[in-house]
């Protein structure tokens, strides 16, 4: 049985914690060999300035040693202080990067090595005081000596901790500065995202209107042309009862009608989503879905009006996919707003939606094997990422299909 989300959460805290501790006891390990490299760098850097006119002041040696130093404080972050650093780096950024690294690396060696120093001592002063008898400097274990030992311990221990919590913070933000991109580079790398994100909304509507003019013209624009030919037969008839007969199914034809232009209509915009929000708007879907569908909706506040229709669309398409191509005899789907955590979200009041990210999870029991690039759900990731969001499709063959959504609600 599956552990409760809170205790996976209280057992990840001591987990993250120990991960830590051994990047940190590993980074203050390479920190002494990085030391070594960058003075021998710096001896042949200088052989090459003074012996090759100024033409190669990187020799290749020094220029490999450095990117696969980088390369491995780039695997220590990412395993063990979940920091993903940017993989382009050359071997001058790789270098200035050791060069700001190595200092803090063996500061939290010297941390670690002061919290061991410390556990020592308390544990040598704990076995004279109440095992051996033999009294640390001859003090003895009078209570008030315990007690202000322990709380001047605690105090140092706290101290240290913080030490450690400051050490991983730097270590982070060297990465950060040293391998990530510029501020132009970003800029950049934005701008680019953002063209393609429009030519994809553009493409997206365009998709749109092909779908509703297909939907109309096989569907509604029928029903009126069957409805048309009843009526006029139903005027040259020149039976009375076979008069009332036509009359009757061109009465049920426009009802038909009716329905499928309600239905197009619906599939168009859900007039819930604005009047009573997403969750209405779901339960609108599962009710009019083939599949039985259970809906879990965990959000404390109405998402913004974007991210409700992409959430809402995301759901349909997937449950209508779910329907007709998948065989699935169920779906489940979650709509959860988690916390960000603590100052992930700058300017937004307590409770509000501003800064928190909008999750959607749609998972059915078919037999798998959507693609990622069919019309619908390619339309889908391009709804999603024209809001910076991330979509995601896993259907492999015999099931299940999981298709989530993550969207940033500021």
């Amino acid at each position: 049985m599956a552990a409760p989300p809170d205790m996976r959460a209280d057992m990840r805290g001591p987990r993250v914690a120990a991960r830590a501790l051994v990047g940190l006891a590993l980074g203050a390990l390479t920190a002494g060999v990085e030391l070594f490299l960058l003075v021998l760098s710096a001896l042949l850097m200088a052989y090459s300035l003074a012996f090759s006119r100024g033409q190669r002041t990187v020799p290749a040696v020094v220029a490999d040693a450095a990117q696969a130093a980088t390369e491995l404080e780039r695997w220590r972050l990412r395993r063990f202080l979940d920091e993903e650093g940017a993989a382009d780096h050359g071997p001058l950024k790789a270098l200035a990067y050791l060069v700001l690294r190595v200092p803090v690396g063996l500061l939290g060696g010297v941390v670690l090595l002061l919290i061991a120093y410390g556990a020592a001592a308390a544990i040598r002063l704990a076995v004279g005081w109440w095992i051996t008898g033999d009294y640390m400097d001859g003090i003895p274990p009078h209570w008030w000596i315990v007690l202000y030992t322990a709380v001047a311990g605690l105090v140092l221990l706290f101290l240290a901790v913080q030490g450690l919590v400051g050490v991983v913070a730097l270590e982070k933000a060297v990465a950060r500065r040293c391998l990530g991109p510029s501020p132009l580079e970003e800029y950049e790398r934005r701008i680019a995202q953002l063209s393609v994100t429009r030519a994809q909304v553009v493409d997206a509507v365009d998709d749109e209107r092909r779908r509703i003019e297909r939907d109309l013209h096989d569907g509604v624009q029928q029903r009126l042309v069957a409805l048309g030919m009843l009526i006029g037969r139903a005027r040259r008839a020149g039976d009375g009862d076979r008069a009332a007969e036509l009359l009757r199914q061109a009465h049920e034809e426009s009802r038909r009608a009716l329905d499928d232009l309600r239905e197009v209509a619906w599939r168009v915009y859900p007039a819930a989503l604005d009047g009573e929000g997403l969750r209405a708007a779901l339960e609108t879907v599962a009710e009019r879905s083939q599949l039985p569908v259970a809906i879990g909706y965990d959000v404390p506040d109405r998402p913004p009006h974007a991210v409700e229709t992409a959430a809402y669309f995301v759901v349909c398409e997937a449950v209508t996919n779910a329907a007709k191509h998948s065989g699935a005899g169920r779906v489940v789907v979650d709509v959860a707003a988690p916390p960000p955590p603590p100052g992930d979200a700058p300017g937004g009041a307590p409770g509000s939606a501003s800064g928190r990210m909008i999750r959607v999870r749609v998972e059915d029991d078919g037999a798998g094997g959507a693609d990622p690039a069919g019309g619908g759900l390619a339309g889908l990731a391009r709804r999603v990422a024209a809001l910076d969001g991330t979509f995601a499709v896993h259907s492999p063959p015999g099931g299940p299909t999981v298709i989530s959504a993550e969207l940033p609600c500021g």
